[in-house]
């Protein structure tokens, strides 16, 4: 009874309340292995769940995986009502000093089973990636992914005004779907702005439209069309016509993109909504925008990840300016001498 107990505990611990999706997720994957194959919860074998993992999924995706199991159970183990579970197991005649060294032997067997030494996920390292690993658009391909909804309909005119936005601000497309109709017309600085409430990390940012601040009319023609004042921004639908109350899901929006390929390269591409943030980010560099100025609208804690956004630059934008100058004349009077 008191060792079905404190699995329970352990469990509880592991998926406490309030937990975000994505941690949910890995952490129910990881709970149903367990119960499916009658694992001991105080002596997670890492090293096992992970080969199994790695059958259907990439090494990164398994990395993160077990990442987010070890960090739940420095939790546990962290947790003063988890060794007041273990004391309760103890048989009662077992004297202080005993129950205290089985006690902390349970402990040490948990912090060596999750000890990432003994459950590594062997990952490729990439110095260099083809250009085709990473899409950024030319502004003619972005132009033609603009026009490929249409807006004779309402559909097209969602869809119009979500790759609109995706690609005049940067945001995620996590992002775009918890916007408000309130958020669209924040001021920074006396710029009209878009409100991000919490984007990763928990981090809120105003985004600043400047001369992309025409998506906002785009957006407006959707919300028209689909009588919306206030509340979610982009929605879904029933039937067609009658719209929904909730916000659109992060898979509705990588569906839409997906259903409007485009031709790069004469070959037809699904364009992914990340595509339209590193193009947002590529775009704009080149239209010298700040690196900086960059980093801060699309949100990244670190000018590394911006650069990677922006990708690498050809040969004719790599080309130094005349920054210096030298009499060379000087060469020519001396070679006469």
């Amino acid at each position: 009874m008191a060792i079905n107990k404190l699995a329970k505990h352990i469990r509880s611990t592991l998926l406490p309340a309030g937990t975000d999706k994505h941690t949910r997720s890995r952490l129910l994957k990881y709970i149903t292995w367990l119960g499916v194959n009658g694992g001991d919860w105080t002596r997670p074998d890492l090293a096992v769940y992970r080969d199994n993992l790695l059958v259907d999924h990439s090494p990164v995706t398994v990395a993160a995986h077990l990442s987010t199991i070890r960090g739940q159970y420095r939790r546990v183990i962290n947790d003063n009502d988890m060794r007041d579970q273990l004391y309760s197991i103890v048989p009662g005649e077992v004297g202080p000093a005993d129950k205290k060294a089985f006690v902390d032997e349970a402990i040490t067997r948990m912090e060596n089973a999750i000890d990432p030494r003994y459950s590594k996920v062997t990952q490729i390292t990439h110095q260099d990636r083809p250009d085709e690993a990473f899409l950024r658009l030319t502004r003619q391909q972005a132009e033609q992914l603009l026009n490929a909804p249409g807006v004779d309909t309402l559909q097209g005119r969602r869809d119009t005004a979500i790759i609109a936005l995706l690609l005049c601000t940067g945001i995620r497309e996590a992002e775009l779907c918890s916007l408000d109709v309130l958020d669209l017309r924040q001021h920074l600085g006396g710029e009209l702005a878009l409100h991000i409430r919490q984007g990763k990390g928990c981090k809120e940012r105003l985004v600043v439209y400047g001369d992309l601040d025409w998506c906002l009319v785009v957006v407006d023609a959707w919300m028209k069309a689909a009588v919306i004042f206030e509340g979610p921004v982009f929605r879904g639908y029933y039937n067609g016509y009658k719209i929904k109350r909730d916000h659109l899901s992060v898979r509705a929006v990588e569906y839409i993109l997906q259903s409007y390929p485009i031709s790069v390269d004469g070959e037809l591409v699904m364009v992914h909504p990340h595509d339209c943030r590193r193009t947002y980010a590529r775009r704009l560099y080149e239209a010298g925008m700040p690196v900086v100025a960059i980093q801060q609208n699309l949100g990244h804690a670190n000018m590394k990840t911006t650069l990677g956004y922006i990708g690498p630059l050809d040969a004719h934008t790599r080309k130094p300016a005349r920054v210096y100058s030298f009499d060379l004349g000087k060469l020519a009077i001396h070679a006469e001498q």
